[in-house]
């Protein structure tokens, strides 16, 4: 979040920016997916870019997955001993655990995980907003948060590529999801509620960050400086909330990456499961987190592009398919 508290004023227009491409991208997405009766990422790639650069795409969207999985398999077990004094490995195993159990209960597992913990996120949220409110400061004004310096790049660009990211990544779970469910209105009717409630959470996340500047700049990880002026209770619920969020992820990362190496493999979604969380693990000991600090940015341009690909097929490619069509059948 502090990627856009860092441009001032502008972050919020650049967050209302994010949530109307969730919506347009989301929508599109479900229309392809219901038409080609696509079951997978993979199937989506092969659709919208069959060529070489599609094995780029798909190359770097399991690459994200399985780095995604070892970094916060590394960081769950350090979040714990941080604040709560566990051991690490505990930790770890904690997280290990919990995420065999949910991945082998598949799309319903994330369904159940997710039902836990967006009611929990917006509660914290909630809680450490309205305690800002009713604390006395200055900064709460628009005066002060139009004065701050932003950083003078492409905030616009920036947004779109954060934006284009994250619909990237959550194309190996919303695909299955549609799949599944196959039902046009309840899809996107759930696109819309949960870009808005997600937008709403940020820009209230990122007033709360921009009320702290320039402190946050200076720390490690800033929302627990927000919170830890309140009371060790408050910053005890948040790091909660955020190591359930590192889990939600790393759920997600699995199921994705493990279908994908079972039909590669050509072994059970379950002993995929187990691959891709023991490889996860190995690379977690090596500091890989330090690698992908360079591979996000590649990534970012890269999902925007796959964004432009989607609705270039979409509203494009497709008219000049029916069009052929037409022609051939004539």
């Amino acid at each position: 979040m502090i990627f856009f508290t860092q441009y001032g004023y502008k972050s919020f227009i650049g967050l209302l920016v994010v949530m109307l491409l969730y919506i347009f991208v989301g929508k599109n997405i479900v229309d392809l997916s219901l038409k080609y009766n696509l079951k997978s990422y993979n199937d989506l790639i092969k659709l919208v870019s069959p060529n070489i650069f599609g094995s780029i795409i798909t190359l770097l969207l399991s690459t994200l997955f399985l780095s995604s999985s070892s970094i916060i398999l590394a960081g769950s077990g350090s979040l714990l001993n941080e604040f709560f004094n566990v051991p690490k490995w505990i930790g770890l195993v904690i997280m290990l655990s919990i995420t065999i159990f949910i991945t082998l209960r598949k799309t319903k597992g994330l369904i159940e995980v997710n039902s836990i913990i967006v009611p929990l996120l917006t509660i914290i949220i909630l809680t450490i907003f309205v305690l800002h409110l009713i604390h006395p400061s200055d900064k709460i004004s628009l005066q002060y948060i139009l004065s701050i310096d932003t950083k003078p790049n492409f905030w616009l660009f920036q947004s779109i590529n954060y934006g284009s990211f994250n619909i990237f990544a959550c194309c190996g779970v919303l695909i299955p999801l549609i799949y599944e469910i196959k039902d046009k209105k309840v899809l996107n009717g759930g696109i819309i509620i949960g870009a808005v409630l997600l937008t709403l959470l940020s820009l209230i996340l990122n007033f709360v960050l921009i009320i702290n500047v320039p402190e946050i700049f200076q720390k490690e990880i800033p929302l627990l400086y927000v919170t830890g002026i309140f009371s060790r209770f408050v910053q005890a619920m948040l790091l909660i909330v955020m190591w359930l969020e590192m889990f939600s992820t790393v759920v997600s990362d699995v199921f994705t990456l493990s279908g994908t190496i079972g039909k590669l493999l050509k072994i059970p979604y379950e002993y995929a499961i187990f691959i891709m969380l023991a490889v996860a693990v190995v690379i977690s000991q090596f500091g890989f987190a330090n690698l992908v600090n360079y591979l996000y940015p590649a990534f970012a341009v890269i999902s925007t592009i796959f964004v432009i690909q989607i609705l270039y097929f979409k509203f494009f490619k497709t008219h000049i398919l029916r069009k052929l069509e037409q022609l051939t059948g004539k």
